[in-house]
């Protein structure tokens, strides 16, 4: 399973859940009394959870040092998501966000959802196939949509999953009840922060691409046409930073989430 840093998790899921209400309808928090966020990260859903149900939120990770920043907040657990340290029906609700996008057998650990927890499982999950890019420099989306492409051929996991997660669901014995479509939608525009700053310097300098070569490389791209895309990033990159110092630059991204919410079979 791919790890995370602190700063990647807060800057993807910076805002995440501003307007959840709708989004996180299905899971009734309101009628919770124990809730598991499995793979919490540093909690940011843990939190959600915990300001809309009147249920003990309890949240799990495999990194100690994510759990610790969680621990802030709520209650926490080291371990897995497919060996999960909680007895049989210890839960009424299993909740996990951006998990199964990460691991090899979604279905293992759906599985273990369904062992834990007495009523409902959930999963928020992106489909980062169909992610949206708008872009005041023209150069931008494509790019962008020709990097995502190699990335998602030599990725190992299914990192589209969202869309589909009923078939993981039913797999794992578990009755889906509901699927429901929540975009998360990040801007950039004047004016901008320290992290919009960074951004844009690792996109002149061809950073971000260089921290997935090689998962790029797994699939059908070239080191050629790697090195070909990574040269036409630096300068799509240069033009970011020009437009920034005008105060031209905008860019928003639209990545759709799906919360899939399921019940147990006893």
């Amino acid at each position: 399973m791919r790890e995370f840093s602190e700063d990647y998790l807060r800057r993807t899921r910076e805002g995440m859940w501003d307007d959840s209400q709708a989004a996180l309808a299905p899971l009734e928090l309101a009628d919770r009394e124990r809730i598991l966020d499995v793979g919490c990260g540093t909690g940011e859903l843990s939190r959600v959870l915990e300001a809309a149900s009147p249920a003990e939120v309890v949240g799990c990770d495999a990194d100690r040092e994510l759990l610790e920043i969680a621990r802030e907040h709520v209650p926490v657990l080291e371990g897995d998501a497919t060996r999960l340290p909680v007895a049989d029906d210890a839960v009424d609700l299993v909740v996990c966000q951006a998990l199964l996008i990460n691991l090899p057998d979604p279905v293992d650990a759906l599985e273990e959802f369904a062992r834990v927890s007495t009523e409902l499982v959930a999963a928020v999950e992106p489909d980062n196939g169909a992610v949206r890019i708008d872009s005041s420099v023209p150069a931008e989306e494509r790019l962008e949509r020709r990097a995502r492409r190699a990335y998602l051929e030599g990725v190992e996991t299914d990192v589209t999953i969202g869309s589909d997660a009923r078939e993981a669901f039913e797999a794992a014995g578990i009755e889906v009840l509901e699927t429901r479509r929540y975009d998360h939608d990040q801007t950039i525009e004047p004016p901008y922060d320290d992290h919009a700053l960074a951004v844009a310097k690792r996109k002149a300098t061809g950073a971000g691409l260089a921290d997935d070569r090689e998962t790029m490389l797994e699939g059908s791209l070239s080191a050629e046409s790697y090195d070909d895309l990574r040269s036409a990033w630096r300068e799509m990159g240069r033009d970011v930073i020009e437009q920034m110092q005008a105060g031209e630059y905008r860019r928003r991204e639209v990545v759709p989430f799906y919360v899939t919410v399921g019940r147990i079979r006893r």
